[in-house]
């Protein structure tokens, strides 16, 4: 499987989620997220994806730098349209073009740190960047939005899912 489809694939299970939700439980508040909503951690989520994009023509992606689009986390058709464009942007990268990625882990500091990285690294860090965020909104759904239907597999890692599928053979 290339990186290309692999994101397609754990987009679609986030398309197929948020395609469910109702708009209100998708912007309610939920208590075992301190109060944030399912609506941001997709939000989130996506962000990443978009800064992936953001920074592609120029060669380099900041994480750091999101926009934190509020229209993300509270119109789930903003959303699915998101999830569609980063799925037609993704099938046409080149993931072997060179990057700089710029991190800051200090509070204090201005300065980043610069990383030589290249679009398949970044796609395979936010495959595994939404998989940790999917398992995390699993819990808010289930405590708000019983009547999803999950996709096979969300929110786990697919080693997880090859390890428990040869437990079970």
């Amino acid at each position: 499987m290339q990186l290309s489809q692999a994101t397609c694939s754990i987009l679609n299970q986030v398309e197929s989620v948020i395609s469910q939700i109702n708009n209100e439980d998708y912007t309610k508040p939920v208590d075992v997220f301190n109060s944030s909503t399912i609506g941001q951690h997709f939000r989130h989520t996506l962000e990443f994806f978009q800064c992936l994009m953001d920074g592609y023509e120029s060669g380099v992606v900041s994480y750091d730098k999101r926009n934190h689009d509020k229209s993300i986390e509270t119109d789930k058709g903003l959303a699915l349209a998101f999830i569609t464009n980063v799925k037609a942007f993704i099938t046409g990268c080149d993931m072997l073009k060179p990057l700089i990625l710029e991190v800051n882990y200090t509070v204090e500091d201005t300065d980043d740190i610069i990383v030589d990285s290249n679009m398949g690294r970044e796609v395979t860090y936010n495959i595994e960047h939404a998989i940790h965020h999917m398992a995390i909104i699993k819990i808010g759904l289930q405590v708000l939005c019983p009547y999803v239907e999950l996709p096979y597999g969300f929110g786990v890692a697919i080693s997880t899912l090859r390890y428990q599928n040869e437990l079970e053979a």
